[in-house]
């Protein structure tokens, strides 16, 4: 008598192994959110107690995607308290990053059909046409709205500032377009993306323009302005921030001198420029300067000797601050840094269709960027500017 085999359906079995875990996820999370909400309130639902904060008042629901398939979210309600979960938080930044993704792939000229399984394959859902284009509106809004958001952060007193090209696709030519950036340490000492404008170019016009926008959305209290020496960039600085002193940065300084050194001799020069600024003093660093000068001149190398005497000044600015902070605001390597990764992720486009594309792109990245601990962990000790400020020392 033959013995009977018993069949599987594999995809039955697949099927509910997967509504399986995504079940247990979703009770799981559940789970974490009333126990968040217990902890919160300082007592169970129903529970009467002296030492209880808030009164629970039913809750609502959320969809929540997760790699295992989408979940719904029962979110507590709270009177008397605001309801923040460390699972809406991760939630939140992975939505920031996802947005992202969608304008990047947009941008690309991936297809519609490409995001779908793509987005499966990540988060265990495939995302629906209508919905990718609809999410790419909402996400070209929610970036347009940060770009231009109320600057908060009190005083800025060290902003840095650059400019970014990108090409773009203009009636059938190729060109540059010009991002311009700006990111401060604010009073509190934290990094903060101040914003990014398109600058057709790189002149007195588009920075005027550039400053006067951040000036109108809140830039205030600014001491110091670092970055490259910009076609207009100086003048516009005189202009909308009186007030505020330049820092040429001392990285495109070297750069400079460097294109009129022949490549043999650029490391024993980028030594002698270093030397300058590893001075205690602005003094020492004027000093310093001479002697380079007179250097290069006897190894022959009377341009670069003519740059480092036009240009060493506006490369000591930093002096006039507390030597505390003289290595975080002698040169903008702290947004040379975003601008390398916003390259790394513009490189996968290409060519844009457009200024706004580029200039979506990067803010996007801004965006992300800002959200990380980057913008979450101090940068500066500013009780150091304050006791140089009250003590009036900052030279004029």
């Amino acid at each position: 008598m033959s013995e009977k085999i018993v069949q599987f359906n594999e995809e039955i079995i697949k099927g509910q192994l997967k509504e399986l875990v995504r079940g247990s996820v979703e009770e799981t999370l559940n789970e974490l959110l009333e126990k968040e909400a217990e902890s919160l309130t300082q007592a169970a639902r129903y529970e009467r107690s002296e030492a209880r904060h808030g009164y629970r008042s039913g809750h609502y629901d959320r969809n929540l995607t997760t790699t295992s398939g989408n979940v719904t979210l029962h979110m507590p309600r709270l009177k008397g308290m605001s309801f923040e979960t460390a699972i809406i938080e991760r939630y939140r930044r992975r939505e920031s990053s996802v947005e992202e993704a969608l304008i990047e792939m947009y941008l690309a000229g991936v297809s519609v059909r490409q995001v779908e399984d793509i987005t499966e394959a990540l988060w265990g859902s495939k995302v629906s046409p209508a919905t990718i284009s609809e999410l790419n509106k909402k996400a070209y809004v929610h970036i347009e709205d940060w770009r231009n958001r109320p600057l908060q952060g009190g005083h800025y007193p060290y902003v840095y500032v650059d400019g970014i090209y990108l090409r773009r696709n203009w009636g059938g030519e190729y060109e540059n377009v010009a991002v311009l950036v700006a990111i401060a340490v604010n009073e509190d000492g934290f990094r903060e993306v101040l914003g990014a404008a398109e600058g057709m170019k790189e002149d007195k016009a588009s920075w005027v323009s550039f400053f006067q926008w951040l000036r109108g959305r809140g830039l205030d209290g600014v001491k110091l302005i670092v970055g490259d020496k910009y076609m207009g960039m100086l003048e516009a600085v005189g202009e909308v921030f009186p007030d505020a002193k330049y820092q040429r940065c001392t990285v495109h300084f070297y750069r400079n001198v460097f294109s009129v050194v022949p490549k043999s001799k650029v490391k024993i020069v980028a030594k002698m420029l270093k030397a300058i600024h590893a001075q205690e003093s602005k003094k020492g660093s004027r000093e310093k300067a001479k002697a380079v000068v007179a250097e290069l001149r006897t190894m022959k190398l009377k341009e670069a000797a003519k740059k480092v005497e036009d240009g060493i000044e506006e490369t000591l600015t930093y002096c006039d601050f507390p030597s505390e902070h003289w290595t975080r605001i002698r040169t903008n390597n702290v947004i040379e840094r975003l601008n390398r990764e916003i390259r790394r992720r513009t490189r996968v486009v290409g060519t844009f269709p457009d200024g706004n594309s580029a200039l979506m792109l990067v803010c996007a990245r801004l965006r992300h960027v800002a959200g990380t601990q980057w913008g979450n962990k101090k940068y500066m000790n500013m009780k150091h500017l304050e006791a140089v400020m009250d003590d009036a020392s900052v030279a004029g």
